[in-house]
Formats: structure tokens, sequence, C-alpha cells
């Protein structure tokens, strides 16, 4: 069957508005649904399960509750297994708050464009949502743009089409909650996966009740993705300042080509620029792309952050008599870091 789509439900204790989708589903669609019941109590939610089962549906079960990484890998590996010709997926949450018309445009542009990432956006402008799923989202979608430059409407949707190459290479991502799907489109950047935004009804039923989203505990995990490169950027700073300040301390007196400042500053920064880059390569950016090119584009980089540190320091150092050489550095380190960030961002790490 050619451009076979099929549609994953991860469902962790659902009610009956999981079947009413999957019997919309199996009605005007034909095309095979897979349901994963994350780990649901059986004796309270095993006869909605019963329910879907008897509508000819695939449901994988999982022992345990293991987050909605896990189910929908489970579901990616599933898929990838059994049909042979698949073009990719459609996922949808299980607590109605995607319509079946809704799930078929995400089908639709993702036939049209079977190499992008597919999200169907909700418009969180409309009045009648929950507070705190629009500060949640708005919040979120800026936090993004500001450390990885990609702009989403919707960073949390799980309407999602995805391609079948795309799925195999997330069977190995990191992320088994929440937190798997800000990875994703953190990969499909990394990967130049185009993202395709596709607007779809803002629906939520009860206040949102029915969510299993944390706003408090699962946007630490998600934020802990921005917070890796955060770290790993700050720390090398005190790195470089805490070397900066001995070696201005040591050197103040020695006859130095070039000054002491600017021999100072190119020390502290040759070794806090090792630092970064081991951390950036293994732990930020997960060393997908050659280590080598990578290599060079950071440390071209950092030599320039480098000599204009040193020129800015030493230039505003002679114009301010009297301030010391470390109060200066810190805020021309503090722009000069935004500018590192960006062309990290958008040029160091990219294949």
């Amino acid at each position: 069957m050619s451009e076979l789509i099929p549609v994953i439900i991860p469902a962790y204790e659902p009610d009956e508005r999981l079947i009413d989708l999957v019997d919309e589903l199996v009605r005007t669609a034909t095309i095979p649904v897979v349901v994963v019941d994350d780990g649901s109590d059986a004796k309270k939610f095993g006869k909605v399960f019963d329910a879907v089962k008897r509508q000819d549906v695939v449901i994988l079960r999982h022992a345990v509750n293991m987050g909605k990484g896990r189910a929908l890998k489970s579901a990616f590996n599933f898929c990838l297994n059994e049909y042979p010709d698949l073009t990719g997926v459609v996922t949808a949450d299980s607590d109605g708050q995607h319509k079946v018309d809704d799930i078929k445009k995400c089908m639709d542009a993702l036939r049209n464009d079977k190499t992008s990432l597919v999200l169907g956006v909700r418009n969180f402008d409309k009045a009648g949502i929950p507070a705190r799923s629009v500060f949640g989202n708005k919040l979120t979608s800026r936090v993004l743009k500001l450390f990885t430059g990609v702009s989403i409407r919707d960073t949390q949707t799980g309407l999602r089409g995805i391609s079948a190459d795309f799925m195999r290479f997330l069977l190995t991502e990191k992320g088994e909650r929440f937190e798997f799907e800000t990875n994703m489109l953190l990969d499909a950047r990394e990967l130049g996966i185009k993202i395709c935004e596709v607007e779809i009804e803002t629906i939520y039923l009860e206040e949102n009740r029915s969510s299993h989203f944390n706003p408090i505990k699962d946007s630490i995990r998600i934020y802990s993705v921005f917070f890796k490169f955060m770290f790993s950027s700050l720390s090398s700073s005190l790195v470089d300042i805490v070397l900066f300040a001995v070696l201005c301390s040591a050197l103040r007196d020695v006859r130095v080509p070039a000054g002491y400042i600017m021999v100072s500053t190119i020390i502290a920064r040759v070794i806090s620029a090792v630092y970064n880059f081991v951390l950036n390569y293994k732990v930020v950016f997960k060393g997908r792309g050659s280590r080598l090119r990578a290599a060079v584009r950071y440390f071209a980089l950092a030599v320039c952050i480098m000599l204009l540190s040193g020129f800015f320091v030493d230039f505003l150092h002679g114009l301010l008599p009297g301030v010391g050489e470390v109060v200066i550095k810190v805020p021309v380190d503090c722009l000069l870091f935004l500018l590192s960030f960006v062309v990290q961002r958008e040029f160091v790490y990219k294949e």
C-alpha cells in the first residue's frame, strides 16, 4: 500500500473520548490505528481499551507507565517493522483535543512533503484557553526561539506528522516523557528537516484536566535541554574570567609582547575554549557532526572572539583609568557571548 500513514495514539488512563476518536478514525479513514496503553490501571481503564480493541485497531501495552516519549518510540518501532511501505505516521493525543479532520490535514501535509516534520499548531490568542496552557506554550515557544533559533507557534502539540526516516532516527533519541517532543524539534533543526505548521482547531475540554502534562515537573525536563548549553557557556566563562584574573595579577609587572592584558586574554581563552568545545560537542550538541569540522569552525570563532575581547578590554581600560580589567571584561564578554552563541547555533555545529 503506497503512502501508508498510520495514526499513533499514546494513551495513559484515557476516558471514553479515546473510544470516540478511534471510532471516527476507523469509520472515515482506511488507515491503521495504533494505540499505546502506557501502563494504565487495568481495573479502572480496561473497559476503555477493550472497546478500542473491538474496533480492529492495534494495541501495544506497557506493563508500567513509561512516559509519552517511550510510548511513541514503541509505536514507531512497531510501525517500521510491520508496514514496509510506510511513508510516516501521524501522532495524536487521546483526550479529544485533536479532531479527525485536523489529523487528516496533517496526514495530507506529510504526503505533500514526505521529508518534513508536520506540526498541528493551535492558536493561543483565542478566548477560552486555560491560562496554564497559554502561559506554558508561549513561554516555551519564546525560550525555544531564543536558545535554538527554532520559531514555532506550538511547541507542545501532540499532533505531528513524522516521516519514516525521521522515526528511525528518533528511536535512539533521549527522553522518555514529554521532553522527547522538544528533543524532536531540536533534532529536526540539527538535521535540516523542514518544519511545516498546519493550523488546527484549538480544543480544551474541562479546562484541560485530562492532560497528564505537569506544568512544573515536565517543564523542568523540557528546559533542561536549554540549561545544558547555558551551563556549558557560563562555566567556561567562569573558567576564562578566573584564569584571566590570575594571569593579570601574575603578569602585570612583567614586560610581555602585546601587553599583559592581551597575553592573559589569549592564554585564558585557549584553555576555556578547549573546555567549552569538549562540553558542547559531547553533551550539548551530542557530537553528531564531524568533530574535526566543528573544531575548526569553533576555534576560528574562538580566536575572533578572543581578539575582540582583548581589544575592547584594553581599549576601554585606557579610556577608564582606575577601573579594573576584570570589571571591564565582564560586560564586554557578556555581549560577545551573545554573538558567540548565535554563530555557534547557526554555523559551528550545523552539518
